[in-house]
């Protein structure tokens, strides 16, 4: 008999991806998905899978609220998220989820985390093995920044992005000379043109705010950057994301 999954994540590019693989094991059968947390709340009134794969950053309500309304008799859940941060994988545990799994995840393993049926050796098991060390890399930093706000890691402009930030670290002045040296420079690197990047890097920053991502923005950097209807130009939010990088490795 297979073992029953439903994902809750609202990366449709990543569910679709799981499902084709899951699907063509002989040992793990897709239920149902869901894009968000309200929606697989409802799902699940009707559905009752062995294993929840569980996002925490998405639209509506985030997996920890999940997490927190779950009626988790005779299922296990498995976290799969980018967020890689102590406290979101310390968060996430205490509120009963079983595994914890970072992304980009290996999806052998992911089979193998859904076919044990002992949640409290995999519980240890990931606290031992998955928290993060303490000294994380800059892309690392970078991208839990960008995954907290709601831009997702497979469209273009995440890449873009995380590339002038890290540029802005090294030299903030490349700020002033946005246009002129902080594009062409991106573009160069990724073998593109800085038409190209500022587009991308402006729809990033468009799908972040489209998500509603608002007040986790505010909360990351400490106080109140933005409203729904102030949406911070390319500069801006380059440049807030680098100072708080520098803040941070002071």
């Amino acid at each position: 008999m297979k073992t029953s999954v439903m994902i809750v994540d609202d990366n449709a590019e990543f569910t679709n991806e799981l499902t084709q693989y899951l699907e063509k094991t002989e040992t793990v059968s897709v239920l149902a998905t869901a894009a968000d947390g309200q929606a697989a709340l409802n799902k699940l009134r009707d559905v009752r899978p062995d294993v929840l794969l569980l996002d925490l950053v998405m639209p509506n309500l985030d997996g920890f609220s999940v997490l927190e309304q779950l009626d988790k008799r005779n299922m296990r859940v498995i976290v799969v998220s980018a967020l890689s941060q102590d406290t979101f994988i310390a968060k996430a545990m205490s509120l009963g989820a079983d595994y914890y799994m970072r992304k980009p995840v290996n999806m052998a393993n992911l089979v193998s985390r859904i076919l044990e049926n002992d949640a409290p050796a995999a519980k240890t098991q990931t606290s031992a093995m998955l928290t993060p060390s303490k000294g994380k890399s800059m892309d690392e930093k970078i991208s839990n920044v960008f995954i907290t706000v709601g831009i997702p890691a497979h469209i273009k402009g995440y890449q873009f992005l995380r590339e002038a930030v890290k540029m802005a670290i090294v030299n903030p002045d490349i700020i002033n000379s946005i246009t002129k040296k902080l594009y062409p420079e991106v573009a160069k690197r990724f073998n593109t043109s800085a038409s190209k990047v500022e587009r991308a890097i402006r729809h990033a920053i468009e799908v972040a705010w489209n998500r509603g991502k608002i007040e986790n923005i505010n909360s990351l950097f400490g106080v109140r950057v933005y409203s729904p209807n102030e949406k911070p130009t390319n500069g801006e939010f380059i440049a807030l994301v680098a100072d708080k990088m520098l803040l941070e490795s002071v």
